[in-house]
């Protein structure tokens, strides 16, 4: 029978050194290096004020470390951040054997700040001296995250007014049925249950009028709409995702196309991305150059923005939801839903007209009348309007022709709600010079504009990839737009480490 050597299991004392547990050209050496010789940490270091009198604290350089290393092993909470530092042997050399209990790590990233800010600046211009940003093109794009929040306590001020009444209302009658129960026997476990319910019944209800006291008015959206507040979090947001609704932040990624270094993160609590290039924008005005190009997906795409960008003459490419339509490289994406799934069958009925099409009445010569295929003559209402970019010509029918005509089911889709039926007709696209948006089509469908969008995917794509899938970043762990901003910036300054460590920084 064969022999094998022994192998040992369980508790072993061995001699450890910690310095050669940080290998040069790892993560954690960079981390290391940069931390204690590169960073300028003075502003942790003020609000220290234990010189003479109090207890010994934590470095922040180690506490910094730490949280940066955690980050791109994955791991985000800080209880499993403290059992790495007393059970991992590469976070003990890194901490110095520090052991911070879990509160502590979770009180430093919680009040950093403004100060991440500043490291993130400071990073920045480490990579930029290390050659790392090219500056040819900077492309924006966001990720939508679950944050620290209740998606059921969402509503607004008339909503919750309605819960604070219903409960009161519910209380009134707990309260007399209470008073009722003292005149009579009844069970004390019943009464005892009663009274935890009322009890808990009481405080929601406080919790409610004292939110609204301190939010008198509803949150407002960028055209002045209401948006939805939330009692745990009142600067998060409700956002759709692929996954579903999510109440949470937009974090958003500018990212230099050279070797992938962010170069702008912020976090909004909004889903609505329109909202969000200018500020992008905005925040990178320092590092870019002349020629630097700007790109961003569809949904930045709006004619405020486009303008924006125009009157700042920054040369940028943002295509608009249908540009994939007019792409000949897109052409066959739909055989791909065709295909039959064992979980569900994407194929759908293929649609057909029910109504009358504009194909099926005839314009008159001098546009002034068409004719339904019923005979009846539609009157113009309109010969000068714009539809999807087009000048369009508008009729409508009369409704002493449309109410009593027996071809009402074929021309109309509610025949029970629409007592006339209207038409346009397309004349052909307005002057692209009047419309940004018809400017931007021209120029994503030129050959340039395709190679920007491929460019575009293969910048942005893999940085989220990267801090999603690799470093397991699914949401946010804190509460408030500030310190939300905080953490997404940790994460991507821990990127652009990942990025100088990667390409020989402090071997």
């Amino acid at each position: 029978m064969a022999r094998f050597k022994p192998i040992h299991k369980g508790l072993k004392l061995l001699p450890v050194d910690f310095d050669r547990q940080v290998i040069p050209g790892s993560f954690e050496y960079a981390l290391c290096h940069l931390v204690d010789r590169e960073l300028d940490l003075s502003t942790f270091h003020a609000r220290y004020k234990n010189d003479v009198e109090g207890a010994s604290a934590f470095d922040p350089a180690v506490l910094i470390k730490i949280i940066l290393l955690a980050y791109s092993r994955g791991i985000i909470h800080s209880r499993k951040i403290e059992a790495a530092c007393r059970e991992n042997v590469l976070f003990i050399a890194v901490s110095g054997d520090s052991q911070p209990h879990f509160t502590t790590l979770a009180a430093f990233v919680s009040n950093m700040g403004d100060t991440v800010a500043k490291l993130f600046a400071q990073v920045l211009l480490i990579c930029d001296r290390q050659g790392l940003i090219g500056r040819e093109m900077f492309a924006i794009d966001g990720v939508k995250l679950p944050a620290n929040a209740c998606k059921a306590k969402s509503g607004t001020r008339a909503d919750y007014q309605r819960q604070l009444d219903r409960m009161e209302l519910a209380t009134t009658q707990m309260l007399e049925k209470h008073k009722n129960a003292d005149t009579a026997s009844t069970d004390d476990a019943i009464i005892k249950r009663e009274a935890r319910k009322l009890e808990r019944l009481q405080t929601e209800a406080q919790q409610l009028r004292d939110f609204l006291k301190k939010n008198p008015e509803d949150r407002k959206g960028s055209k002045g709409s209401i948006r939805l507040s939330n009692r745990t979090d009142n600067e998060s947001a409700k956002m759709a995702t692929s996954k579903g609704v999510v109440q949470g932040y937009t974090g958003v990624a500018t990212v230099d196309e050279k070797t992938q270094i962010i170069v702008d993160a912020q976090a909004h609590g909004t889903g609505s991305e329109q909202e969000l290039l200018l500020p992008a924008i905005k925040a990178t005005a320092t590092l870019r150059n002349a020629d630097t190009v700007i790109t961003a997906d569809a949904g930045y795409h709006s004619e405020a923005n486009l303008k924006a960008l125009a009157g700042q003459q920054i040369n940028a490419y943002v295509p608009d939801n249908g540009y994939r339509k007019r792409d000949e490289r897109y052409a066959d994406q739909y055989v791909h839903a065709a295909k039959p799934d064992p979980l569900w069958n994407k194929t759908g009925q293929a649609k057909t007209a029910k109504c009358f099409k504009p194909a099926d009445f005839h314009l008159a010569d001098d546009h002034s009348h068409c004719v339904c295929p019923a005979g009846k003559h539609l009157y113009s209402n309109g010969s000068n309007c714009t539809i999807n970019g087009y000048v369009a010509l508008k009729f409508s029918g009369a409704k002493q022709d449309c109410v009593p005509c027996e071809r009402r089911q074929e021309c109309l889709r509610t025949p029970e709600k629409t007592q006339t039926r209207q038409v346009a007709f397309l004349q052909g696209k307005r002057d692209a010079r009047e419309n940004h948006i018809e400017l931007m089509k021209v120029k994503i469908d030129s050959e340039t504009g395709k190679e920007m969008i491929t460019r575009r995917f293969a910048t942005v794509e893999p940085v989220f990839g990267n801090l999603r899938g690799n470093k397991r970043l699914h949401r946010f762990t804190l509460r408030g737009k500030a310190k939300v901003d905080g953490q997404w910036k940790l994460y991507c300054m821990m990127h652009n480490i990942e990025k100088l460590a990667n390409h020989g920084y402090a071997r």
